[in-house]
């Protein structure tokens, strides 16, 4: 009877086992295939073919497009798996969303790219450029969805590696290269500063769960210099990944020196898995360490406002004047963080998904306009562009008026719901400096729509001609531009369809 019943209780372990990997298997179904994806890719790029470029960017849409179809069915049914470490909920696969869709648009850029003043016509991102952008994906979907240090530090690391070899995919362009070397070492630096934190979150805790976590730390006393420590390590590390002040000074020359493909990828999809972590971190699960961190935040917001909309006014180069931009916007994200609760939440989510629209636009036009022209990326290069191409200087206005939050676009609203939720909590004094910077950052934009519709035109006939509006430009620039009306015409739906992914258990 003994055997029987051991055989018995064996037989029910291994069904109980083969059950758990199932439904972890189903529930990294979209990480999978983007692994697959990855892999396809890499090896079709080792086949010569005369049009390989886009075959490896069709096959990247067609598994990024696979993922989201099973993101989207997986999204009613919220689940952990691998031992609590990973979740499917509502928060995850909203910016997921957004990852999917930065990528995609990236992706259909991308073979409209002409480096090196237009003289490369072709195979600028042939190979493991596809591939790559594949793996800095999947990265970003874990880190989206880890409820574990360690597991969030591997997302971190995939997608960190992949676009360092990105930034300097432009073997023969010294900017591309010096760009990529500094990004390394500034990314290794930070990388080295979380890791840290995590120890000593580990060495407090002895865990590296995060609501195992929260259960320890809420019998710990928060004045504990070692808990702040660890605090503040996470914190600096991962607002390293997001360019807040003073840890920014890898954003100008990365910005400039990469592929604008993939400025353009770290400008959004970076960004927002970095949030996404902070967020879940911070603002969900630890959200007991918010004394600890609060005071830290808000003196961050400010000097990160204010240094990238002064210095963004100096700028000459398109690029580093959106790199100083994108500091800009991070230091207004952060004011969501100083909000807390439901509202500071959704407010973020809802700027990173404008965000996202508007920033991918902009690279786009950048894209057309640097082919032919001076080696850089001049502002200057949209003067008169009102004359030579009237539709894409009027999306490009859309665009520059959303980063500048102008209505009707949807960065008018973005940076509403994040005042109004700082107002609900009473930070009042915090919300008119954030107007008032918006309002300096907003001269930059105007700086570019003054150029396109009063200065004469930058590019000779021939140089405008060459400006070729491809399929698969015209599908981004045509998604940009109508998710930053809608999200402007109907601000409403959108914040609904945020406040739905944010866990129900947030203050």
């Amino acid at each position: 009877m003994s055997d029987i019943a051991e055989k018995q209780t064996a037989a029910d372990f291994v069904t109980v086992d083969l059950t758990a990997i199932s439904q972890s298997v189903l529930a990294s179904g979209p990480e999978i295939i983007i692994i697959i994806g990855a892999c396809v890719a890499l090896m079709l790029s080792l086949v010569p073919h005369p049009r390989q470029d886009q075959l490896l960017a069709g096959v990247s849409v067609f598994m990024i497009l696979l993922a989201a179809g099973m993101s989207y069915a997986l999204s009613d049914f919220p689940q952990t798996a691998y031992a609590g470490m990973f979740v499917v909920d509502g928060f995850s696969t909203f910016f997921k969303v957004i990852l999917y869709l930065g990528t995609t648009l990236t992706v259909l850029m991308s073979g409209n790219y002409r480096p090196n003043n237009g003289l490369i016509k072709e195979g600028v991102f042939q190979g493991e450029y596809y591939a790559l952008l594949l793996f800095a994906l999947l990265g970003t979907m874990i880190m989206v969805s880890s409820t574990d240090l360690l597991l969030i530090y591997i997302g971190l690391e995939l997608q960190a590696l992949s676009i360092y070899v990105l930034t300097g995919f432009l073997k023969t362009d010294l900017r591309s290269n010096e760009a990529s070397l500094k990004y390394i070492i500034l990314g290794a630096f930070s990388s080295g500063i979380i890791l840290y934190g995590m120890s000593l979150f580990y060495g407090l805790t002895g865990t590296t769960n995060l609501k195992d976590m929260a259960v320890a730390l809420s019998t710990l006393d928060l004045s504990d210099p070692m808990l702040i420590l660890a605090t503040l390590f996470m914190l600096v590390g991962l607002l390293f990944k997001v360019g807040a002040v003073p840890f920014h000074m890898w954003v100008p020359d990365i910005y400039e020196g990469a592929p604008s493909p993939i400025t353009a990828y770290m400008s959004v999809a970076s960004k927002a898995a970095a949030f996404a972590v902070i967020m879940r971190i911070f603002m969900q699960d630890l959200s007991v360490l918010q004394p600890i961190w609060i005071l830290n935040i808000v003196g961050i917001s400010v000097l990160t406002m204010t240094l990238g909309s002064f210095v963004a006014l100096a700028q000459n180069n398109i690029k580093r004047m959106l790199a100083y931009s994108s500091i800009a916007h991070a230091g207004f994200l952060m004011l969501g963080l100083v909000a807390g609760g439901r509202d500071g939440m959704a407010s973020i989510m809802l700027y990173l998904l404008v965000y996202t629209f508007m920033t991918i636009g902009i690279f786009a036009v950048i894209i057309l306009l640097n082919k032919g022209v001076s080696l850089g990326e001049p502002i200057e290069d949209f003067s008169g562009l009102a004359k030579t191409h009237p539709g894409l200087a009027f999306m490009s206005l859309i665009f520059l008026f959303s980063l500048a939050g102008i209505p009707p676009t949807g960065g008018f609203f973005a940076k509403f719901y994040v005042l109004t939720a700082l107002v609900d909590k009473g930070h009042v004094i915090l919300a008119v400096i954030a107007v008032l910077l918006s309002a300096v950052a907003a001269w930059f934009y105007i700086r570019i729509i003054m150029l396109m519709y009063v200065q004469p035109p930058a590019l000779t006939p021939t140089q405008a001609a060459e400006i070729q509006l491809t399929s698969s430009i015209r599908i981004v620039l045509l998604i940009a531009t109508i998710g930053t009306l809608l999200t402007g015409v109907l601000p409403a739906w959108f914040l609904g369809f945020v406040a739905d992914s944010i866990p129900l258990g947030l203050g």
